[in-house]
């Protein structure tokens, strides 16, 4: 399975301790340049991101359709226009990322996009994870995740918390 990232799923498992969560869901994940520079600056905020430099399963491949990546810029940021690329290049099965207009981005070249929410899900669907919850309340709290309170409920039924 080729999965690729952009940097808001990653960043925000790291800063909530559970980037083990990708590698238990997933395996592998690739990333572009411009996503790792971004997770990079949590430094700057007092988080260590050994992990992504150290890490096995993260792989940093550069996309090579330099001029769509361009083309991707005028409407997304850097990360995320590398990553729908790189995705697009792979001809990934999943996409991570976030971002409304990334997400419309990735899904009007028909890739396959899941959110960090989506993420969680499928988490505990594979029993990676014991309970969702914990997780939804961390992101709010810990890492600033905004979900709002229907979507929060919603996640949860699909839960089955």
């Amino acid at each position: 399975m080729i999965i690729v990232s952009d940097t808001s799923p990653i960043s925000n498992l790291l800063v909530i301790g559970q980037l083990n969560i990708l590698v238990q869901v997933f395996g592998e994940i690739i990333i572009p340049p411009k996503v790792y520079e971004e997770i990079k600056k949590l430094e700057d905020f007092g988080f260590d991101v050994h992990e992504i430099k150290d890490s096995s399963w993260i792989k940093i491949v550069i996309p090579t359709n330099i001029g769509f990546v361009h083309e991707l810029n005028e409407n997304l940021d850097a990360g995320e226009s590398e990553a729908i690329a790189l995705a697009q290049e792979l001809k990934a099965d999943f996409i991570l990322i976030d971002e409304k207009r990334g997400r419309k981005a990735a899904e009007q070249l028909g890739l396959t996009a899941i959110g960090l929410l989506g993420i969680l899900l499928k988490a505990k669907q594979k029993r990676a994870v014991e309970r969702v919850m914990p997780l939804l309340d961390a992101l709010r709290q810990d890492a600033g995740f905004w979900i709002s309170d229907v979507l929060y409920h919603d996640i949860l039924m699909q839960a089955n918390e």
